[in-house]
């Protein structure tokens, strides 16, 4: 996601951290590290076997929006991988400001300009769609052709989910929810169901934007969801 769309943005993420907030007390409590860096950081694993591409395809939060090199999710993940011993070179394919749309145009030339085919895609998409209010069926149709797409070149892939917030009704909210799990469904990728959960109700985890991750909250994303990130890489010589 990126600035663009600055009065639907306020909307979306003000609805969600007042809706957070009620009731949760303590703002200034100190956050603890996530348990998976924390174990990460304190047992490193030697780094072997072949090495596992990782592609990063999505828009400003993997892109690495307001941060500095190396503070990206996709940047911060592949350390995390290989604490764990994991011999993973993740490639940030993150461009601030795609939609779905966009994300569907560049997907073949992405994939056709690497070296090899990743072992792995995540894909992350759908936060702009949300911002500028764009129909969930168009949503779907997009990532739908996104999977299809990879799922063609037998690459597998870790989606991952967004949330509507209430404000932009109720309909839209249920459609909106339901076409990650139901896309994963359909083409046999694993799902992290809502990739910001860890930090959406943290306002010191997120840029001043009100929309992006600080590099705090970019390794809270990373402790939250690089256990799937390993499951979902499949076994060398698959």
């Amino acid at each position: 996601m990126d600035r663009r769309g600055w009065s639907i943005t306020g909307g979306v993420v003000a609805v969600l951290l007042a809706l957070s907030a009620c009731g949760s007390g303590g703002e200034d409590a100190p956050l603890p590290e996530p348990r998976a860096m924390q174990e990460a950081a304190a047992n490193p694993l030697p780094v072997m076997g072949p090495e596992r591409r990782i592609l990063a395809f999505g828009d400003s939060l993997f892109a690495g929006y307001g941060l500095q090199d190396g503070e990206s999710y996709p940047a911060r993940l592949e350390a995390a991988l290989r604490a764990r011993g994991i011999n993973a070179r993740v490639t940030n394919a993150g461009v601030s400001g795609d939609t779905t749309q966009a994300g569907r145009q560049r997907l073949s030339f992405v994939l056709e300009n690497d070296a090899a085919a990743p072992d792995l895609a995540i894909v992350e998409l759908g936060g702009n769609d949300l911002l500028r209010g764009l129909p969930p069926e168009q949503t779907r149709e997009n990532l739908a052709a996104i999977l299809a797409e990879l799922q063609r070149r037998k690459i597998p892939v870790l989606l991952m989910g967004m949330r509507a917030p209430p404000n932009l009704g109720a309909d839209y909210q249920r459609d909106f929810d339901a076409l990650y799990p139901a896309l994963a469904k359909q083409y046999g990728a694993d799902l992290v169901p809502f990739f910001l959960a860890a930090i959406y109700d943290q306002p010191r985890l997120i840029q001043q934007d009100h929309v992006h991750p600080t590099a705090e909250g970019v390794s809270t994303l990373v402790g939250a969801t690089v256990d799937q990130v390993a499951a979902a890489i499949p076994p060398a010589g698959e």
